[in-house]
């Protein structure tokens, strides 16, 4: 056992150390429960809370360089979604499913589906509104009826981003941010909404990518069977070029 030095530098009494020990215990609980407070404050929050996300909107991949992200707007499709879940699984690329919450609560047995194949899902708002002059208030009302859809379809699903349909931001980063979802842009958009054949699809994704690109494209809100087979063609040329694939960042 090691003495306690006093001010004048000869070693303490015996006697007064259990008592200063006691004095320590007293002084160190409430800062013991303060803490334990603060912990518990921040585990009911979520980790996102805890400053995972702000409201700069990611337009890269987390590592840059030669790398891309696909991601999937309007989901899930019955006809469409599946097939492109088969792709993805064929090629061993896992992309991020941005999610409509009528569309969750049609088909939430392809929200299963996209978890268990290990993607990254995303918060696509309740009904697809435009919400470029919508409240914070009712942003967050809107983005949390979603993400309570999603959670029912697939309970205990993380939802790390939120992505504003048209792109028409508003004060939406801002609110996803504060529920811990990180706003997603893109660097690539080949308009895949419009009428065109697989092989143009395919061209726009591999002529078009840039270094650490996140790529908009759709597996719902209409026929998307081009872009599953653009995609499937796309994904061999990316690799025989040296791309690889990755996750958007985190963090603006």
């Amino acid at each position: 056992m090691t003495t306690t030095p006093t001010p004048s530098g000869r070693p303490a009494p015996a006697t007064a150390r259990p008592r200063r020990a006691r004095g320590l215990r007293r002084l160190a609980m409430p800062l013991l429960l303060s803490c334990g407070m603060c912990l518990g404050a921040l585990a009911a929050a979520g980790p996102a809370q805890a400053g995972q996300a702000n409201d700069t909107v990611v337009e890269t991949t987390r590592h840059g360089g030669r790398t891309v992200a696909l991601t999937f707007d309007d989901g899930p499709d019955p006809d469409d979604t599946p097939r492109l879940l088969e792709v993805l699984r064929k090629h061993r690329v896992k992309a991020v499913f941005c999610l409509w919450g009528d569309h969750v609560e049609e088909h939430p047995e392809l929200v299963r589906a996209i978890v268990a194949g290990g993607h990254t899902l995303c918060n696509h708002t309740m009904h697809h509104d435009d919400m470029a002059t919508w409240s914070p208030e009712d942003i967050r009302a809107d983005l949390a009826e979603a993400n309570a859809a999603i959670r029912r379809a697939a309970p205990g699903a993380r939802i790390p981003y939120f992505r504003a349909p048209y792109g028409s931001w508003g004060q939406t980063p801002q609110v996803a941010a504060s529920m811990g979802m990180q706003p997603l842009g893109w660097r690539l958009v080949i308009g895949d909404w419009e009428p065109h054949s697989a092989d143009e699809f395919a061209r726009r994704i591999t002529e078009g990518v840039t270094p650490g690109a996140v790529v908009l494209l759709h597996d719902g809100g209409g026929d998307r069977s081009a872009t599953v087979e653009a995609v499937d063609r796309a994904i061999p040329r990316l690799r025989a070029e040296g791309w690889r694939f990755d996750k958007p960042a985190r963090r603006g």
